[in-house]
């Protein structure tokens, strides 16, 4: 009898340890991607079309057409939706707000053109500055709430920033600053010590006139179906394509072209299920930069970001080909880049992930492949868990970063490192993979702080084959 029973034990430990066999080799992330995109429900819309000439809109660059987008966003949405069209032409105008059911379609030759005057980013809305929520200037184009609606076409959206307007305000004299002008560091510290790490509710977070923080350029806030497609994106004050609390959003074959400061390409954050393809990022900062809150603002949100899948994408200048960070409170997950190409010398790294011990965050699941790298002047990979630490950004939140992988990359000149990484002894950064990756010239293969299980596959840097490393607390 206990022979019989051993032996079913047996057979029911073997039958438990292959199912486990076959579900971790069942796992194929390239498969939960394209379950991700399938996933993606784009917007779709009625087949009228009202043309914004129809509504009074002059195309002299000079005649305020604020009140004609307004009245024709309205008239479309509440006829059950369909295209706004932008006609050939220069179009002057302050923020425009989406209607659910609405395409703003700019026809190839269109041109608009958003207001200097601080006066028509009024009323302050609800929207968030570095993951922190506040209510500011409204964004240049911005949804509330909305539902099936996009951007699409081939014109082009011109924040007009530059250093006479919105730009001064980073407080750099590269950007317009004159000493004794304002800047956005009293506001910054205003919001984010006096407000939120008091948790002082957002509407009463009220900013605008007097205070200088720059807003977003497009940003959908708490909105479905999502479709930003085609358009040319210049001169933005700050971040460029911020979708927030959002859900299916699609960025297809934009071109951003803005060396402002902190003029970051595109930034999902606390959002799910985004799709960014066919892409040109030329900016000032971060090409795409995945968020999710700030600090206390962050864990109070409580929202990861996830499913954000970036294929097809053309990466020039920035900081950072595609990030996560450094305002990743709330955690991120599920991040999946193919087949992207990255190359400039003003291009500092190609995969970055950046937090620290006040931000915390659990950053997990990040797949790479197919990446062809030109010149990047710091590191393919960098994941830094002491990003701008001078003190106030010290707290007991450690940074959790696991499971990234690195498949058939390939780099001309990786710079200063091929991996730079430095995480806590308390909590080491784990099991990066790099798999068929080829990086031809670099300064150093890697340097390394507390990271556990660094598994190199049929890899070779500076001509060398690279041995895995299962522990690593210095390098």
């Amino acid at each position: 009898m206990h022979r019989i029973k051993g032996l079913a034990l047996l057979g029911a430990i073997l039958l438990f340890a292959s199912c486990k066999q076959k579900e971790s080799q069942a796992f194929d992330p390239w498969k939960q991607m394209t379950q991700i995109v399938d996933s993606i429900t784009l917007p779709t819309f009625r087949a009228d079309t009202l043309n914004i000439l129809d509504f009074g809109a002059v195309a002299d660059g000079v005649f305020d057409n604020t009140d004609v987008f307004r009245k024709v966003m309205d008239t479309c949405s509440k006829a059950g939706g369909g295209t706004v069209l932008v006609p050939k032409g220069r179009f002057l105008t302050g923020p425009i707000h989406l209607e659910n059911n609405v395409n703003l379609h700019l026809e190839e030759g269109s041109e608009i053109m958003f207001s200097k005057n601080l006066d028509d980013y009024y009323p302050l809305v609800h929207t968030s500055y570095e993951g922190t929520e506040l209510m500011n200037f409204s964004p240049l184009i911005y949804a509330y709430k909305k539902k099936n609606i996009a951007v699409t076409g081939k014109g082009v959206l011109n924040g007009r920033a530059g250093n006479d307007f919105w730009w001064p305000w980073c407080g750099k004299d590269s950007y317009g600053w004159q000493e004794g002008a304002p800047k956005q560091h009293s506001s910054l510290k205003k919001l984010k010590e006096e407000m939120s790490e008091v948790d002082v509710p957002v509407n009463q977070r009220i900013f605008g006139k007097g205070e200088f923080l720059r807003p977003t350029f497009i940003e959908p806030f708490s909105c479905e179906n999502v479709l930003i497609q085609g358009v040319k994106i210049i001169n933005a004050p700050f971040w460029v394509i911020h979708p927030i609390k959002s859900v299916n959003v699609t960025v297809d074959g934009v071109v951003v072209e803005s060396h402002g400061p902190n003029n970051d390409g595109c930034d999902p954050e606390y959002s799910k299920n985004v799709l960014i393809k066919n892409a040109v990022f030329n900016t000032g900062d971060d090409c795409i930069a995945i968020k999710s809150g700030r600090n206390e603002d962050g864990r109070r949100v409580g929202i990861k970001s996830e499913n954000i899948v970036v294929q097809n994408c053309k990466m020039i200048d920035g900081h950072g080909g595609v990030v996560i960070g450094s305002e990743v409170s709330a955690g991120v997950r599920n991040v999946f880049v193919e087949n992207c190409t990255m190359d400039s010398p003003n291009l500092e790294r190609a995969i970055r992930i950046k937090t620290n011990s006040k931000r915390g965050g659990v950053i997990e699941n990040v797949y790479v492949r197919n990446l062809k790298v030109g010149q990047v002047r710091e590191a393919v990979l960098k994941i830094n868990l002491f990003y701008g630490i001078y003190g106030i950004q010290k707290g007991d939140f450690i940074p959790e970063v696991r499971n990234i992988h690195l498949e058939n990359v390939q780099v001309k000149n990786g710079g200063k490192y091929g991996i730079l990484a430095k995480g806590y002894a308390q909590l080491p950064i784990t099991d990066i993979t790099l798999k068929d990756v080829l990086i031809e010239k670099v300064d150093a293969a890697y340097s390394l702080e507390n990271v556990t299980n660094l598994n190199f596959i049929n890899t070779r840097i500076n001509g060398k084959i690279m041995q895995t490393k299962s522990n690593s607390l210095e390098h």
